[in-house]
C-alpha cells in the first residue's frame, strides 16, 4: 500500500540533535551521586534533570507545579500557565520558543538507501513481527517521533482534530527527549515498540469497528507517553529512599502519576490542545491519564478480575463509551508487557534489556547499602528464570483473558510465541541448571521457583494498598 503523505525530513533523514535528546527535565538517578547527602555541584551542573536522588532539588518544585495542573482553569492566564509548566531546568537551559527546535547545524544524513527502508517497514506496520530496533537504526534513534507521527496520519487524525504540524512536531520531539536514553528498558524505543504493539490491538476487529477518533487519539498518546521521564528504577526504590514524588503521590501509582502529569505539562507547554474547548482540552488530559495509571502493575490483578468478570457475563457493550475507555486500558497494559509475546529474536533482546535494568537498580542498592529489591541482584537470578516467572504469573493470565475477548489469529499468535519462548528460557535454564550442578548440588535448580515466588509475593504485597516508607511494597517494574 503505498503511503499517501510526504514524512518530515528529521526523523528519517538526520538524528535529533544531541542537545534536543539531551535529558532536560527528566529524572535522573546517577549511581556516583551522593544518595542522601547534598548533591555534588560538579553533578548538578550536568545534570538536568527534574528527579534526582536528593530530595531537597529544586527541581521538586517542576513536580509540584505539575501536581496543581487539574486544580486551575485551562483558560486563565495562559502565558503564565505555561510559563509556570517549564521545568526548572529547562527553563535555566533552553528557550521556551526554541525547545523541540533542531538546531540548523550539519549533522550527518542518512543513505538514501536507510529512508527507503524505514518508509517500507512503515508500510508493514501492522505486522506483529515488527522489528522496533531495527526501525530505531533506520531512523537513527529516532523511533518513536518517526512512527507515532506516522500513525496519527494514517488515521487522518492530524486533520480531524486540527493539530497544529509545529506543536504536534514539537510535542513528539519533546515526547522522545524526555525518555531516559540511558535506560537499558524504560527508554524511547519501548514507548514506541508499546505504541506500535497498541495499534495492533485497535485494528482488532471488535475495536476497530467500534473506537471513535477521540478513543484512537487517547491510545496512540497514552502508548507514547505511558513511561515518560521513566528513572529506571521502581516505586518500591523511591519509596526506601523518601524521594519527595511518593510524598507527593502518597505512595499510590508513584511513577504512573508522575508519567501523566510529565505528559499533560508537554501538551501544555507545545499547546497541542489549545485550540480546542477547554472542557474537552481538560477531559482529554483526564481519560489520558486514565489510561496512563492503568498500566501499574500493582494493580493488575484488579483489572484482570474486572476484565474476566466483563467476560463471564458478557456484557461488554462497545457502544458504551465507558467500556470502550475500560477495553483501552487492557490493551494498553496488554502492549506495555507484550514482549513475552513477541517472536524469539525481539522477545530477547527485551528480556534482556529489561533484566539488565534490574540488575543496575540492584547494583545501586547494594553500593549505598540498601536492601536488595526482589529479582535486582545480579549474583541471585537470571534473565530466564526471572522471564519464566514473569511469564506464569503475569503475562499468561492477560493474554489468556485477552484472547477470550479477541478470539483472533493475533491473539492466538501472541499465546503461541509465549509458549515457544517460555520453552525456549527454560530450555536454557536447564542448560545453566546442569552446568550449576557440578558446581553447588544443593543450590541447583532453585532459581526458578525462588524467583516465581519473589513474583507472586510481589503481586501479593502490592495488591494490599499504600505503604510507609519503611514497608517497601513488592511491586513488579516490568512496564
Amino acid at each position: 500500500m503505498e503511503v499517501c503523505y510526504q514524512l518530515p525530513v528529521l526523523p528519517l533523514d538526520r538524528p535529533v540533535p544531541k542537545h534536543v535528546l539531551s535529558r532536560r527535565g527528566a529524572i535522573s538517578f546517577s549511581s556516583s551521586s551522593s544518595l542522601f547527602g547534598a548533591p555534588d555541584p560538579r553533578q548538578l551542573s550536568q545534570r538536568r534533570g527534574a528527579i534526582s536522588y536528593d530530595s531537597s532539588d529544586q527541581t521538586a518544585l517542576y513536580i509540584r507545579m505539575l501536581a496543581r495542573l487539574g486544580c486551575g482553569s485551562a483558560s486563565s492566564a495562559p502565558e503564565r500557565r505555561v510559563h509556570r509548566l517549564l521545568s526548572f531546568q529547562r527553563y535555566l537551559h533552553s528557550s521556551r520558543l526554541l525547545r523541540g527546535i533542531p538546531q540548523q547545524i550539519p549533522l550527518h544524513l542518512l543513505d538514501g538507501d536507510y529512508t527507503g527502508q524505514a518508509r517500507c517497514m512503515l508500510e508493514k506496520v501492522g505486522t506483529w513481527n515488527f522489528d522496533i530496533f531495527l526501525f530505531d537504526r533506520l531512523t537513527n534513534g529516532n523511533s518513536l517521533i518517526t512512527l507515532t507521527f506516522h500513525l496519527l496520519n494514517q488515521y487522518g487524525l492530524v486533520e480531524l482534530f486540527q493539530l497544529d504540524m509545529v506543536k504536534l512536531w514539537r510535542f513528539l520531539v519533546m515526547v522522545q527527549e524526555d525518555y531516559h536514553s540511558d535506560n537499558p528498558y524504560h527508554n524511547a524505543v519501548h514507548a514506541a515498540d508499546v505504541t506500535q504493539a497498541m495499534y495492533c490491538y485497535m485494528r482488532e476487529p471488535m475495536l476497530a469497528k467500534s473506537l471513535t477518533s477521540c478513543d484512537i487519539l487517547l491510545g496512540l498518546l497514552a502508548a507514547a507517553t505511558h513511561d515518560l521521564d521513566h528513572p529506571g528504577v521502581n516505586q518500591p526504590f523511591l519509596i526506601k529512599t523518601d524521594h519527595y514524588l511518593t510524598t507527593l503521590y502518597r505512595n499510590t501509582s508513584v511513577l504512573e502519576n508522575h508519567h501523566w502529569k510529565s505528559a499533560v505539562g508537554l501538551l501544555r507547554e507545545t499547546g497541542l490542545f489549545s485550540h480546542l474547548p477547554a472542557e474537552d482540552s481538560l477531559n482529554m488530559e483526564r481519560e489520558l491519564g486514565s489510561l496512563i495509571l492503568a498500566t501499574d502493575i500493582s494493580r493488575q490483578n484488579d483489572y484482570l478480575s474486572r476484565f474476566r468478570l466483563h467476560l463471564d457475563q458478557d456484557n461488554l457493550c462497545l457502544s458504551n463509551a465507558s467500556h470502550r475507555h475500560f477495553l483501552l486500558q487492557m490493551a494498553l497494559k496488554c502492549a506495555d508487557i507484550c514482549n513475552p509475546c513477541r517472536p524469539w529474536e525481539l522477545s530477547k533482546q527485551w528480556s534482556e534489556k529489561v533484566t539488565e535494568e534490574f540488575f543496575q537498580q540492584g547494583d545501586i542498592e547494594k553500593k549505598h547499602k540498601l536492601e536488595v529489591s526482589p529479582l535486582c541482584d545480579r549474583e541471585a537470578n537470571t534473565v530466564g528464570n526471572i522471564q519464566m516467572g514473569f511469564m506464569t504469573y503475569v503475562a499468561e493470565p492477560l493474554f489468556a483473558e485477552w484472547a477470550r475477548f479477541s478470539d483472533t489469529r493475533l491473539s492466538q499468535t501472541m499465546l503461541g510465541h509465549m509458549g515457544l519462548n517460555k520453552a525456549s528460557w527454560g530450555g536454557l535454564q536447564q542448560e545453566q541448571t546442569s552446568v550449576s550442578e557440578e558446581a553447588e548440588p544443593s543450590t541447583a535448580g532453585t532459581n526458578t521457583e525462588n524467583s516465581a515466588a519473589a513474583i507472586a509475593r510481589r503481586d501479593s504485597n502490592t495488591a494490599t494498598g499504600g505503604t510507609s516508607s519503611k514497608e517497601i511494597p513488592q511491586g513488579s517494574r516490568e512496564s
